[in-house]
């Protein structure tokens, strides 16, 4: 007699046993928590068994951290993404990361930002996850303010700054639901304050909500 398949258990099990560990993981510290899930549950979500899983990850607070180099990498990967497609158009680069984060948290479930979760179960500053997003953020701040200066935008590090206070701030706000229209909002705000600077950057005074980025 022929047996019967389960798709979904076939594709788990065609999968290697580390990276069905971390897909494991990375969904329950998402979902559940870092501090309510167990190696037990990621063991069993994974199909495997807690042996097979420290033969992979030393430790849980190592798993936490792979799962958030994947965060990480996401980002990284859209910023590229974001670069390639405006090529040598700064401005057009840093209004893309306001639509980018906009597009982010609107896709959010109600658990919101995986790293502002992150950071409210991990108090120790000292803690690998914990200097992973630190050093993350401490690198994305780096590349605005470059994009700052290749913009010609005035003090390119309090623009950068700024920029960055707005949308760290935007995901606070789709977190705990506090401002609607988020979508709308952040990039008309991100591109208000471009236009400012660049004004200032140029010396120029007028009517800035006349022009648009780009062009």
């Amino acid at each position: 007699m022929k047996k019967s398949h389960n798709p979904e258990t076939d594709v788990k099990h065609a999968k290697a046993p580390r990276e069905r560990v971390l897909a494991a993981a990375a969904d329950l510290f998402y979902n559940e928590g870092i501090h309510s899930t167990g190696v037990e549950a990621i063991a069993a979500r994974a199909q495997t068994t807690k042996m097979a899983l420290y033969r992979h990850f030393q430790s849980k607070d190592a798993l936490v951290v792979e799962w958030l180099k994947q965060v990480t990498s996401h980002y990284w990967a859209a910023f590229d993404a974001i670069e390639s497609a405006h090529p040598d158009d700064p401005r057009a680069e840093i209004l893309g990361w306001a639509f980018f984060v906009a597009d982010e948290v609107a896709s959010w479930t109600h658990r919101g930002c995986p790293f502002i979760n992150s950071i409210a179960e991990l108090p120790d500053r000292d803690h690998p996850a914990r200097q992973l997003i630190e050093a993350h953020k401490a690198r994305q701040w780096k590349r605005l303010a470059g994009l700052c200066e290749a913009a010609s935008l005035a003090s390119p590090d309090d623009t950068a700054s700024e920029i960055m206070f707005v949308l760290e701030g935007a995901q606070v706000a789709a977190q705990n639901m506090s401002v609607s229209d988020i979508g709308t909002r952040l990039p008309r705000i991100v591109e208000a304050i471009v236009l400012r600077q660049s004004d200032l950057g140029s010396g120029t005074r007028g009517t800035a909500s006349n022009r648009k980025l780009g062009t």
